[in-house]
């Protein structure tokens, strides 16, 4: 019998030179897997463990073992801060157990007692709690600014102005930043800019290359796109990736193996999986747009939409995550279009296979704008069920929301 040979290409590792040249698609597929350290097999096992045993007594006293402790890492977890800081072009990644622990976990690298932070006014509610709250009692005080702000924030700056916290688009209302601009005035002040880049991930927004020092990711979202994992990713630019590590590593903060494990799986198909959510996201934006009962589409992706310059710049592509401004209506009304959905699901998150919808109003936690869209705000996260499909029952929706009006 003969033995096959295994060519380069089965096993051996790529060079550097040519990861450089990878498109987006075959990066997902390459990053973080490295089948000649895993006895040929594709994907990275579940390693579960705290200690780990050093040959001799000068390794345990050196700490100079690739892993030294389960909460230092493991092979499973750095498979996946390999392939993302690959893909965000980073210095480097570590990884959360949620999308708000990785919030924290940015905020609290960039910050200390006596500190001044900027946070956009449509940052995501949590983030905001954590500012007013966690924040606060450590002495760092936090103001709000207008999102469509630009280089005007320079005005907002102080001389104890640390960190400058940018999401775009805006969670619920979608407002489009100017990060470019915001970046170059806040590295004039020597203060660090913060991005939750969950919308868009690092595949449609490059955020190291746009001036972000620490770019967030809710991997529960996309990276998952499955609705069943927790997981927050932190990359970091090389002036502050040596801050970022040391802090996790104080904090310990350590994501679970299943979720990692998870979260590599989710990697390989995130760009057809984004690709897909964000055409069925588009159509279903554009046929919103059409409806008698829609007010406004906050969709950046549209060309009549607020920001879409920005996002036409900066953006290569757009989530399967927006909003609708409904027309002015009865709050029974909305209620009695929602409970009859049969295939939009209403629950928080996004970025799974299943479409849902939640009613929001940002006006219960705005502080340096006024939300007042003139009707009733819904969130749609589209998936992959079928156009038709969503559409029937969204046109039942609607009659139920007529009826309910009349």
């Amino acid at each position: 019998m003969v033995k096959r040979k295994q060519t380069a290409g089965q096993m051996a590792k790529l060079s550097d030179e040519t990861r450089k040249r990878l498109k987006s698609r075959t990066r997902l597929v390459m990053a973080g897997r490295e089948p000649t350290e895993q006895f040929g097999f594709v994907n990275t096992p579940i390693y579960r463990g705290s200690t780990v045993l050093s040959p001799d007594v000068a390794t345990l006293k050196a700490h100079k073992a690739r892993f030294t402790y389960g909460t230092k890492g493991t092979p499973t977890t750095e498979a996946l801060e390999k392939a993302w800081t690959e893909l965000a072009g980073a210095a480097g990644t570590v990884l959360a157990p949620t999308g708000l622990a990785a919030v924290t976990l940015a905020l609290l690298t960039a910050l200390k007692s006596g500190d001044h932070l900027l946070v956009t006014d449509s940052a995501y509610s949590p983030t905001r709690h954590f500012c007013d709250s966690i924040l606060a009692r450590m002495g760092v005080e936090t103001t709000y600014y207008d999102p469509l702000l630009g280089s005007g924030i320079g005005a907002l700056m102080r001389p104890n102005t640390t960190a400058v916290l940018v999401e775009a688009p805006g969670s619920q209302s979608f407002e489009m930043q100017d990060i470019p601009a915001i970046a170059e005035v806040a590295h004039q002040h020597g203060a660090c800019v913060i991005m939750d880049n969950t919308w868009a991930t690092p595949l449609f927004f490059p955020p190291h290359e746009r001036g972000v020092d620490l770019a967030i990711e809710a991997g529960t979202k996309y990276l998952s796109g499955h609705s069943d994992l927790m997981l927050g990713l932190v990359s970091a630019n090389p002036v502050w990736w040596r801050r970022l590590r040391d802090t996790f590593d104080a904090f310990a903060m350590c994501a679970g193996p299943e979720d990692v494990f998870l979260a590599l799986r989710g990697l390989r198909t995130m760009e057809l999986r984004l690709r897909e959510a964000e055409k069925q996201g588009l159509e279903l934006a554009r046929w919103f747009q059409t409806r008698p009962e829609v007010k406004q589409v906050l969709h950046p992706a549209l060309p009549d939409a607020p920001g879409h310059d920005i996002w036409k710049r900066d953006f290569s592509g757009a989530a399967g995550l927006f909003s609708i401004i409904l027309h002015p209506c009865k709050e029974a009304a909305v209620d009695a279009m929602l409970d009859g959905l049969e295939l939009f699901g209403m629950g928080y998150s996004w970025g799974g296979f299943e479409s849902l919808v939640i009613p929001f109003d940002c006006a219960t936690y705005r502080t340096a704008t006024t939300w007042n869209p003139g009707g009733p705000a819904l969130r749609f996260q589209v998936g992959l069920e079928d156009m038709e499909d969503l559409q029937a029952d969204l046109e039942a929706g609607f009659a139920r929301l007529r009826a309910a009006d009349a």
